[in-house]
């Protein structure tokens, strides 16, 4: 058993679920309203805006959106704004929605100015609510993370996911979304408690990593490349199990590690079909759907599978941090990194 202290990026990392009670508790009218208001007049398309890991929970909010409501969404580089100057961008009648923990990073205010004076709808989920950013938008909703101090992003991560669900869910008024909200504080309880770290521990002498995800999953296996590279200095490229076959899997062969997400949903059946390939390549994969020959990974069970990899995220919150103590390394203290980048 670990009896080390936590380090505060798994200490924070604990919070998620009870933050996600709070979000839920005080922003749920406020998206029953916005969802009403949605429904009442659709926007023609969706853009999203954020950086790092907000941009990760973003991918998973795309994902929900164009597959529920049926509505484009497209993420908008930020330095069209504040590199380019770009000046006229056409986004009447479309829904703009820029994420972000601190709410202070230059290029995501440019566009985001730039969204309200090109008639955009513009939307906020910010952890900070005294940032500028918060202000900036014609509806702010806080994250309700609460403190983060660890340079890597874990709790803001699951939390930005959330708002996407809850948005969605009220949106579009399916009631499976609004029982997966519901839900989600117990099923984030449980995946805490599920230990990655008997997987994980094989990665210690790695160099190089797959993170493999489709669907709603994908923003979970950039969300995880991520954290390997900031915390355990791995280099691990995320890729869609679509994706992948179409050249990097010619990297792959003997003993090559590749971490498989999933969710039960249409896309797991293609996803077992590449995991089942990397297997018979010799690749020493970790796979959260059961592939015989790969290592699997613990998963909570009957959750529904639209928020199985904020579940998954959760889980891998917990154990990497180890994975960076046996590298040599600090968790929270990532090199060349620091908790607020303000990117111009």
């Amino acid at each position: 058993m670990n009896t080390l202290p936590l380090p505060a990026m798994a200490l924070e990392a604990a919070q998620s679920a009870e933050a996600a009670r709070r979000q839920i508790s005080r922003c749920e009218a406020a998206f029953a309203e916005l969802g009403e208001r949605l429904r009442q007049r659709p926007p023609r398309f969706v853009v999203t805006c954020a950086r790092g890991s907000s941009d990760h929970a973003a991918s998973y909010g795309k994902y929900l959106i164009e597959t529920t409501l049926g509505r484009a969404v497209a993420s908008v580089g930020p330095s069209v704004a504040s590199v380019y100057n770009t000046r006229g961008l056409e986004l009447r009648e479309c829904l703009f929605i820029a994420v972000s923990q601190s709410g202070r990073s230059p290029d995501l205010l440019r566009l985001t100015e730039a969204a309200r004076a090109g008639g955009a709808l513009v939307l906020g989920f910010v952890n900070n609510e005294d940032s500028p950013l918060f202000s900036l938008c014609d509806l702010g909703l806080p994250l309700c993370a609460g403190p983060e101090q660890s340079v890597a992003a874990t709790k803001s991560y699951i939390l930005s996911g959330l708002a996407f669900l809850q948005l969605v869910a009220h949106w579009s008024g399916e009631s499976v979304l609004r029982d997966a909200v519901s839900v989600l504080p117990r099923a984030l309880e449980a995946a805490r408690e599920l230990d990655w770290w008997p997987a994980l521990k094989r990665l210690t002498e790695a160099r190089n990593l797959f993170v493999l995800g489709r669907g709603m999953g994908l923003g979970a296996a950039l969300e995880m490349a991520l954290k390997f590279k900031e915390t355990c200095r791995l280099h691990a490229e995320a890729f869609s199990t679509a994706e992948v076959i179409h050249g990097p899997l010619a990297l792959v062969g003997p003993g090559f590690p590749v971490l498989a997400l999933g969710q039960e949903d249409s896309s797991a059946e293609g996803t077992r079909s590449v995991v089942r390939r990397m297997v018979e390549l010799g690749a020493d994969v970790l796979s959260v759907l059961e592939v015989p020959g790969a290592e699997p990974l613990p998963v909570v069970s009957g959750v529904p599978s639209v928020i199985a990899p904020l579940c998954q995220a959760q889980s891998f919150y917990m154990s990497v941090h180890r994975l960076a103590v046996a590298r040599g390394l600090d968790p929270d203290v990532p090199a060349h990194l620091r908790k607020v980048t303000e990117t111009v």
